[in-house]
């Protein structure tokens, strides 16, 4: 009995103390939690307040630098004044607003400054073959005359042709065809400068010389102010003054291609039976290759693509197309011959024979002969113009040599009359 009360005041002792020890464990953590929190917070409060001491410190130091600054600038001599500048212009105006562009009959018919263009023969053709089938023209039109200049070169009579075209810009267009290997050109202020086309090859009784008759009317189909086209050679002159030839040529009802059937090895013998059926022997005519024709009758020309293929293909070795294509083109289209006088107005003299025709030197250019060619060397002979006689038959004559641009240009006052 004794030994039990001993074993239970043990126990509770024993109990009693165990709980003491973990009461104080949990005293001892609870004070651990407390002190780490009243570090924490004295450590944030501290930051704070030193991050605003620093801020304060930063300004009165700046503050303290920029006085200095200012005080070393004030006790400094100041360097001179800059020199006074010229106020600057004030700015331009604002644009005003622009318009729509509206593009009339006007700028649509104006005709190129530059008669030089990127166009192939056949890009050319067919843009010069455009034509309006209204006939009437909607706007008052100065009929213009093309002169078109086949050559080789630069004109060797150009002097000539200046006194001729001279002031009378406006009823005339030129036009030349040189060869592409010349690299001459004419001088600013000439009538002849940029007047030049775009130009290919030609060889004297080669169907190219068509090719070349066809890109010149081409070129100057472009222009819609153009309503007759001359074709003149470089050894061309005229015989009287630009107002004589302009009002022949644009009063007159007629066109003026020479067209004949010739017999013989030069006429009949140069036809090839291979343009059967579209060209047939007796459609084959013969002419001069210097020819005036109207617009009407150049568009029938440089939109033909049913006989000059023929022309190109089987006119060769001798045929010289240039002597037959037009001619016989306006035999076979009644349309166009019907209109036409079948005689040209650019003389030559072939009563020597051969294959050119005679050429005219210095000193045998006289006015008896600038005269006597105006009617062909015949004074009883009469032409017609319009149906009513005219002793002027021809308006130009070839073929002179420069040798008599001396004589020409002399005689042009009183002969001439230009």
């Amino acid at each position: 009995m004794k030994n039990l009360k001993e074993q239970n005041s043990s126990l509770s002792s024993s109990s009693s103390s165990l709980v003491a020890k973990l009461l104080n464990a949990q005293y001892y953590h609870f004070l651990n939690l407390l002190s780490f929190s009243l570090i924490l917070c004295c450590g944030i409060i501290i930051g704070i307040l030193l991050h605003s001491s620093l801020q304060d410190i930063s300004s009165s130091s700046s503050l303290g630098i920029q006085r200095i600054s200012q005080l070393f600038l004030v006790s400094s001599p100041l360097p001179p004044p800059p020199p006074p500048t010229t106020p600057s212009p004030p700015p331009p105006p604002p644009p005003p607003p622009s318009e729509p562009v509206h593009v009339g009959l006007k700028g649509f018919l104006e005709p190129p400054k530059k008669i030089m263009h990127d166009m192939g023969d056949e890009e050319l053709l067919w843009r010069a073959s455009m034509a309006p089938k209204i006939r009437s023209y909607p706007f008052y039109r100065t009929p213009k005359v093309a002169f078109m200049f086949l050559t080789k070169g630069l004109l060797p009579l150009a002097p000539l042709w200046e006194k001729f075209f001279r002031g009378h810009e406006d009823l005339s267009n030129i036009y030349i065809h040189s060869y592409p290997s010349s690299n001459e050109s004419y001088p600013e202020g000439s009538v002849f400068h940029g007047r030049q086309i775009p130009s290919k090859r030609v060889d004297w009784g080669d169907v190219n010389l068509v090719e070349a008759e066809r890109r010149l009317l081409a070129n100057a189909m472009l222009d819609i102010s153009n309503e007759r086209f001359v074709l003149l050679s470089e050894s061309c002159i005229p015989l009287f003054n630009f107002t004589t030839v302009y009002s022949y040529i644009t009063t007159s009802t007629q066109t003026h291609v020479e067209s004949y059937d010739q017999l013989g090895g030069v006429g009949r013998g140069r036809y090839s039976p291979e343009m059967k059926p579209r060209v047939q022997l007796r459609h084959w005519r013969k002419g001069s290759q210097w020819f005036e024709v109207d617009r009407a009758m150049a568009l029938e020309i440089i939109s033909d693509t049913t006989y000059w293929p023929l022309f190109y293909r089987y006119c060769h070795n001798g045929c010289y197309a240039d002597e037959h294509y037009i001619p016989t083109l306006l035999n076979i289209k009644s349309s166009l011959g019907g209109r036409n006088s079948n005689r040209t107005l650019t003389w030559v003299d072939w009563t020597h024979g051969g294959p050119h025709p005679t050429r005219f030197i210095r000193y045998e250019v006289t006015e008896e002969l600038l005269v006597k060619l105006r009617n062909g060397g015949d004074e009883n002979r009469q032409c017609y113009h319009n149906g009513e006689k005219t002793n002027i038959c021809y308006l130009f004559a070839r073929k002179f040599l420069p040798t008599a641009l001396g004589r020409l240009l002399r005689l042009a006052p009183s002969v001439l009359y230009f």
